[in-house]
């Protein structure tokens, strides 16, 4: 099943957009049980090279303090917090400095060499959300109501393949170029075929989860000088298997769906917003829907502020 959803709003203005997108997956809730995630986009405010880490650290006595200094080798940390989570974990999160993007990942994987310890995401332009548990359970932990964006896309999860947790849940992201993340619903069947020319290309993969696949998929695509329609348009042709997926960038989302339309997708839009989803029970939560259009088998629709 899984459920997924995309809002944006027209003006490009912050608006409560965190509010909005938990709204719209609890919506879904009845899709995907297991873990739900959100990527929310321009509400951070972050100065020009400043990257936030969402990390992953197991309670363990001395294993904080061993990240921090992992993480003060390249950038000293401008502002931390943690978060208590559940089984014995936190989230640290915590504000760096970086000469370029291109410093992110190896310092990323400098941080997951740590034992017991994973880094879920580093971004620049938008706030990735993501755990095991309910949309409401997950919104209250990290207080997702009062996350201020202009555009988002989130996930509930009923998983299919690979393991249950916060790494494999939903979005996925890809750093070939800033800021690109996944939401998916549905399965990839000719994954191998499309991960390995990328592999070859220098893409590093670290699961078997399809939905990394894909925004490996589209991050090249957009690193070759694809437009994010055309990078869509052309995983139509490449993919096969039911699908259908939303993509999140700086500057907007998109969706695409399998040419045989084996997974849902409706849209609708009006003066302010624009939103897509798996159903249209989401879309209600944002909009008026007397006018709502289902996303054709093989359609792509894109909408950039």
């Amino acid at each position: 099943m899984c459920g997924i959803a995309g809002v944006v709003y027209k003006d490009g203005k912050l608006h409560n957009v965190g509010a909005d997108m938990t709204r719209m997956l609890h919506a879904l809730q009845h899709r995907g049980p297991d873990s739900a995630g959100f990527s929310i986009y321009g509400g951070l405010g972050l100065e020009e090279n400043e990257y936030l880490l969402n990390i992953e650290v197991k309670e363990k006595k001395g294993l904080l303090e061993r990240v921090k200094e992992t993480v003060e080798t390249v950038s000293p940390i401008r502002k931390d917090e943690v978060i208590p989570s559940v089984e014995n974990y936190i989230i640290y999160r915590c504000r760096i400095t970086l000469e370029s993007f291109s410093q992110l990942k190896p310092l990323i994987m400098e941080i997951d060499r740590i034992e017991d310890v994973i880094v879920l995401n580093g971004s620049h332009s938008f706030e990735m959300i993501k755990d095991v548990g309910s949309v409401l359970e997950i919104a209250d932990r990290y207080d997702t109501w009062s996350k201020k964006g202009t555009h988002a896309i989130g996930h509930t999860r009923f998983s299919t393949e690979s393991i249950v947790d916060r790494y494999h849940a939903h979005p996925f992201q890809s750093y070939i170029i800033p800021d690109i993340t996944v939401v998916h619903n549905g399965q990839i069947t000719n994954y191998w075929k499309i991960r390995e020319p990328l592999e070859r290309k220098g893409h590093i993969f670290e699961t078997n989860n399809d939905t990394e696949c894909i925004v490996h998929y589209v991050a090249d695509k957009l690193a070759s000088g694809y437009s994010l329609e055309e990078a869509l348009e052309q995983s139509v042709k490449d993919m096969d298997g039911p699908f259908s997926y939303i993509v999140g960038t700086p500057t907007g989302v998109g969706i695409a769906k399998d040419q045989l339309g084996l997974r849902p997708g409706v849209m609708a839009e009006n003066d302010e917003v624009f939103a897509v989803a798996s159903e249209e029970v989401s879309l209600r939560e944002v909009m008026d829907t007397t006018e709502v259009e289902q996303i054709s088998p093989g359609e792509v629709r894109v909408y950039e502020i």
